[in-house]
């Protein structure tokens, strides 16, 4: 089985409980973490909260574990191959700003040890960057160092839709 630690973060210029915020709306109609189109909308059958159920586009998943401003953790349950979970979790720092951190942690079976370099994992990267790119804008009003879609990604979103 091939395994994959992928982590994506962003230093924000705002209070833990702000950056909190942003998780607490996620797949809620105030959204303001998940990006817009071109990519899937992330939805879940009910609000936030353990055992909801849902997931982006063919990505499937339940939450498995949430503290309320802190950190929430969606377990994977498709497409398959896909074991394991991605999270995403708030960290103050000394300096007085505030961490936001995506991690995807699986294991992959089947063609999922083929399609992750291949295919998803280009799309998650710009996917999860554009996330953090709104959570800057919605905390300070502006992003430093815009996300980037790569001719590939670009080519990947196409033939998507």
């Amino acid at each position: 089985m091939g395994g994959v630690y992928n982590v994506h973060e962003r230093s924000l210029d705002a209070k833990p409980a702000e950056v909190g915020a942003l998780i607490d709306g996620l797949a809620s109609e105030n959204d303001r973490l998940w990006p817009g189109a071109p990519w899937p909308p992330m939805r879940l059958d009910r609000p936030l909260g353990v055992g909801a159920r849902g997931g982006h586009g063919p990505v499937r998943y339940s939450v498995a574990a949430y503290v309320p401003s802190v950190w929430v953790r969606f377990a994977f349950e498709g497409p398959r191959g896909f074991d394991g979970f991605h999270e995403f979790a708030v960290f103050g720092d000394a300096d007085g700003r505030t961490r936001l951190r995506h991690t995807l942690a699986r294991g992959s079976r089947g063609s999922a040890r083929l399609t992750w370099p291949l295919f998803w994992r280009w799309l998650h990267d710009a996917c999860v960057e554009e996330s953090l790119d709104r959570a800057e804008r919605a905390l300070t009003g502006s992003v430093a160092r815009p996300a980037r879609r790569s001719p590939y990604v670009r080519v990947l979103l196409r033939l998507l839709h």
